[in-house]
């Protein structure tokens, strides 16, 4: 059976793409149409590396990975091709936040093991582990720890006290 009207009753956003209207929790989670969800990223954002990171930052601090994975997306969409990888894999880590914090231990587990894996390749390749002060070999750690952690049973965990810090402090 088909459902011939299906598309012309989707949602959509102002450039006609189709893009839920619904309202989102703090982790991305779709609620009821009317609920009173968290304002949500707005999408194909262009901004400087370190913008980038300081606002992935305050989402993250503010226990909303999901929101993160957003900005760190529109890096990875918009920025330089030998960066896209890096954006990517930190996505990839915020997701997998997103996904533990839901308490869907293996998906969370599998995105922070690809992300770790993708910070500490891209350090190798580029010579650097702190590209726009970010801490790749912190990062990478924090991820590695977090996925044993869920997998171990600890259930769903706490977006906001488990946000890792993408940069080290200057010292």
């Amino acid at each position: 059976m088909t459902n011939a009207g299906a598309s012309d009753a989707r949602d959509r956003d102002a450039e006609g793409r189709a893009r839920s209207a619904r309202p989102r929790d703090g982790l991305g989670r779709p609620l009821p149409y009317g609920a009173q969800g968290v304002p949500r990223q707005p999408e194909g954002v262009v901004r400087a590396a370190r913008e980038t990171v300081a606002e992935a930052q305050a989402l993250l601090d503010a226990g909303k990975p999901f929101h993160a994975h957003e900005v760190f997306e529109d890096a990875w969409k918009s920025g330089p091709e030998e960066e896209r990888a890096l954006w990517r894999g930190l996505a990839q880590l915020a997701v997998g936040l997103t996904h533990a914090a839901r308490g869907n231990a293996v998906g969370g587990a599998r995105l922070l093991w690809r992300g770790a894996a993708v910070a500490e390749e891209w350090a190798v390749v580029h010579g650097t582990d702190r590209p726009h002060g970010l801490d790749l070999p912190g990062l990478a750690r924090w991820a590695r720890e977090l996925a044993e952690r869920v997998t171990g049973g600890a259930g769903p965990v706490d977006a906001r006290t488990e946000a890792p810090r993408l940069g080290r402090p200057e010292s």
